[in-house]
Parts: structure tokens; sequence; C-alpha cells
């Protein structure tokens, strides 16, 4: 099957609102970048999601100049894609770039902790105990006579 209209718009309207962005004249409009944009089922409504670089106090100066430039950025997008109605544009903040540093930032200093790659960490004294070790995720006293009354029938636990 091929692409359906609706996806088609969508891609195509990711990159006019990407480019109507960054030709913004307004100063308040720091760097933003267009993420992804949802349709609505008839086409009427546009969720564009941007990411927006800088302090808290920028990304939302930016998103106020975005919801007052709304009808600039309509009027743009009904010269450059030729629709019968419109699309009304709503502009939201995605944060999941945001999200993705953070999670590298961790996964980063996880790594780079020596203790976590020594093998020293405080679940030390579980596994001295018999309990379950984290880091071969192995346990460590393997007795299965605490699990026979778990299965359910197809060796399953």
């Amino acid at each position: 099957m091929g692409v359906t209209r609706k996806e088609r718009l969508r891609e195509e309207l990711r990159r006019e609102a990407s480019d109507i962005l960054r030709k913004m004249k307004d100063p308040r409009v720091g760097f933003v970048s267009v993420t992804d944009v949802e349709v609505s089922q008839d086409l009427r409504h546009v969720k564009v999601f941007v990411s927006i670089f800088g302090s808290d106090e920028d990304k939302e100066r930016t998103l106020e100049a975005l919801e007052h430039a709304r009808g600039f950025v309509r009027t743009e997008i009904g010269r450059r894609i030729r629709l019968r109605h419109t699309p009304e544009i709503h502009f939201r903040l995605d944060e999941s770039i945001e999200r993705g540093h953070r999670i590298n930032a961790l996964l980063r200093t996880v790594a780079a902790d020596p203790a976590a790659r020594d093998g020293t960490r405080a679940d030390d004294g579980a596994r001295a105990q018999g309990g379950y070790d984290a880091g071969s995720d192995d346990w460590a006293d393997d007795d299965d006579a605490d699990w026979d009354d778990e299965e359910d029938g197809d060796g399953q636990r």
C-alpha cells in the first residue's frame, strides 16, 4: 500500500512549518526546530511540535511568540500548500530531545563510575546472602525449590 494523503500532508506541513519558522524575523523566537507534526483526521487542525534551545524563560518567550504568530504561519502554509481549508495551527513544546540528552548524561555518568565497572555496588550484601546479582543477571544461589509453587504448569514462571 502507498502512503496515505494524511501522511503526505503531515510531512509537507512539517517541512513548510520548519522553513517558515526558520525565516521568521521576530526577535522573541529563539532557536526553534520542528520535530513532528500531527494532523487531525478531518485535516482541520495541526499540532506542530517544536524543540526550543535555551533556558525555560527563553522557551516560554518563544512559545508566546509562536502563538502570537500563529495566524502568520497559517497564512504562509495556506499560500504554500493548496488545500480547500487551511488547518488551524497549534504549537506544542517537544521536550523529547532534552529527555534524551538527560538520559544520555545519566548513562555516561553510570558508565564512568568506577564502582559500577568493578562490580562493587550497594547490592553486594544481597549477593552475599544469595539474592539477585544485578551485574550478571543470574541468581547467586540458584535454589529452584522456592519457585516450584509459582510455576503455572507450562514450565514458565
